[in-house]
This record gives structure tokens, sequence and C-alpha cells, in this order.
């Protein structure tokens, strides 16, 4: 689409050099050819890693440069620009998640756009019919789990149930909910299964003598295994076993880490154009790029996500060492916005008081 929109550009400036000529009016601020030349900003997450010449490779096809602000965590980049409606950051935010999706949503930090790349991304993560926000990836957290720690007198735990079971007493490790992504998004799976019981069960994972860390790298380079830890059982990422073959020194072949399929939640970013941006064009020109296989091949090693469309290829690793979960937990973004502080506060209730 972009390059039928550049190609497009060619010929009507070309034309735009006679009609000028003759005294008629200058193009419009939204035609393709307006955007050359202007610097737009890209507000995102501090986690935002991209290889060197992908967005240079949009200035290249667009005439369009992209300063990258970083704001943060997912939750102090949204509420940073909560206090800024209308006078944006930025033109596009991009790493804002379905766990975030509803506050950001209720403070209307978008502009409705629907990019034509839609069509080849999924229903299933298009979960804004307003499309006030575009899905550019999405991940599973999962609980991981040291392969060589199970054996026939200790099996690999198979579903959420089982990490409350006395057999695994002492070998779970999960971070705080109030301070972690994943920590959050592993409670809503614990939700989003046993509903009205989600307090029972984590009753019984403190009994089962559950440690909890502030965040993901003290879990999983803390007390988990693949950090020297003792404990073999850690919530992560379905992409974590790939990125235990890809940074292995000395290389490995296999993946020393497993996931439990049963207990993934998938976590689904988006970007999205701020109200209020003086470069609607160009913004819409990026959140295109975004879902381009250019930019959408990139993020599975940068970031350890996968692309939300279906035309881009994955990386060998991806395919050998990643399970996907067929039907990962989820839950509504209106019901995560409308209770996610009465959860983790009463998380905290029964997890740490």
């Amino acid at each position: 689409m972009r390059r039928v929109l550049l190609t497009v550009g060619v010929g009507v400036l070309v034309a735009l050099g006679a009609i000028t000529a003759c005294g008629s009016d200058p193009p419009s601020a939204s035609s393709p050819e307006s955007i050359v030349g202007q610097t737009i900003t890209l507000v995102t997450h501090d986690s935002f890693r991209v290889s060197p010449g992908t967005l240079e490779a949009f200035t290249t096809e667009t005439g369009v440069a992209v300063v990258v602000q970083s704001a943060g965590d997912t939750g102090q980049m949204v509420a940073m620009s909560i206090l800024t409606v209308g006078n944006p950051l930025g033109d596009v935010m991009y790493g804002v998640d379905n766990t975030f999706l509803q506050r950001a949503l209720d403070a209307e930090l978008f502009e409705a756009y629907e990019s034509p790349a839609l069509v080849n991304v999924p229903m299933s993560l298009q979960l804004d019919p307003g499309h006030r926000v575009t899905p550019i990836d999405f991940g599973d957290v999962c609980a991981n789990y040291w392969i060589d720690r199970f054996d026939d007198d200790l099996p690999v735990p198979a579903t959420l149930d089982d990490l409350a079971d006395p057999a695994y007493r002492g070998l779970l490790v999960v971070e705080n909910p109030e301070t972690s992504s994943p920590g959050l998004a592993f409670l809503l799976a614990t939700i989003a299964e046993f509903g009205d019981g989600w307090e029972d069960y984590w009753k019984s994972l403190r009994d089962n003598d559950v440690v909890v860390t502030a965040g993901w790298e003290d879990a999983y380079y803390g007390e988990f295994v693949s950090g020297g830890g003792d404990r073999p059982i850690v919530i992560s990422y379905a992409s974590s076993p790939p990125a235990e073959v890809i940074y292995a020194d000395p290389p490995v072949d296999t993946a020393p880490t497993g996931v439990i399929i049963d207990t993934c939640f998938r976590q689904v970013e988006f970007a999205g154009i701020l109200a209020g941006t003086i470069h609607r064009a160009a913004a819409e020109a990026l959140v295109d790029f975004l879902l381009s296989d250019t930019f959408q091949e990139d993020v599975p090693l940068n970031m350890f996500v996968f692309p939300a469309s279906t035309t881009a290829g994955l990386p060998p690793a991806f395919v050998d060492h990643v399970v996907l979960p067929e039907d990962p937990h989820t839950l509504a973004p209106a019901d995560i916005g409308a209770n996610r502080n009465a959860w983790t506060e009463r998380w905290t209730e029964i997890v740490l008081r």
C-alpha cells in the first residue's frame, strides 16, 4: 500500500509543478506528498527495540523522519499521556497493551484510524471496534519450567491447578502484579480461569510457598534456575525458550526451558495516533509501516513478541522453539480497566500480608 502511495505521490508532484505554475491551490495537508520532510515522534515504552535501519526504511519510503521518545514502562507511558491529552507528547504511541487499553480509551488518548493493512491482522487481535488503536504484536505470559528438574517421579505440571498442588510446593516464583507486567498478566490468567474462585486459588499458592518478586528480572535471573536460583518454575513468556537458545553461551541447539501452555495469558500491543497531533497524515503512514513486513519481521528477535500481521515471516528460532497456546486466557479490556485496581489490592492482601 505504501509503495502505491509513493508512486502516486511522485506523479502528483510532477503534476503539481505544472498546476502551481498556473496559479492553482497548493496541495491539502493530508495529501501524500505533503508529509515529505516532516518529523514525527513515536512515544513508546522503555522495552522498545528495533534493528538499525528499520525506522530509516520508513523515512526512505515516505520522506518522514521518526524520533523515538521513551516514556517509561507501559503504565507510566499511559499515565503521562493522559496528563497531556490534546497536547500530546508525540504523534503516535506504540506499546499500550490490552491490560492498559481501556484506561487509554476512556481518556480519549487516540484518534480513530483504520489502516488498510488490518486486512492481514486476525480479528482476535482487533480488540477495539472503533479502530482507535491498531494491533501491532502479541505475546503470551506463561509459566516456564526448567526441563532437567522434572522427570517420571515429578512430572511437569500441566495446569494452573497443578501449581497449587503440594507436590510442587516451593517450586514457583511469580512477579508482583502491582509492579510487573507479567505479574499482572498471570493474575489475570487466574481470574479468567477461576472467576470468583481466584482468591482461593492464590491462598493455595501462598500456602504452597510461592515466592514473589518485584519484577521479571528478579524472578527469572534471581529465583529461577536460569539465573542460578533454585526454583524451577517461573512466570515468563512463551518466547523465553528461543531467547535461551539465541543467547546461550556456549551455544545450544535445544532450549533448556519449556512452557506450560494451560497457564498462558495473551498480551496484545497496539499503536494509536495521539489526539491533537499536527502530523495526522504522517502518523497514519507510520501506523501502516508498523504493520508492514519490514517492521513486523523485525519485532520477534528484538522484543521477543509475535507479529500481528499474518504476512510476516518468523525467524527460525521462533519456529523451532516456540509453542503457542491455541486458546490462551483472555479478559475483555473493559473488565480489566474496571477491576484492575481492586484485583491487585485484594491480591496484595491475600499474598503479601
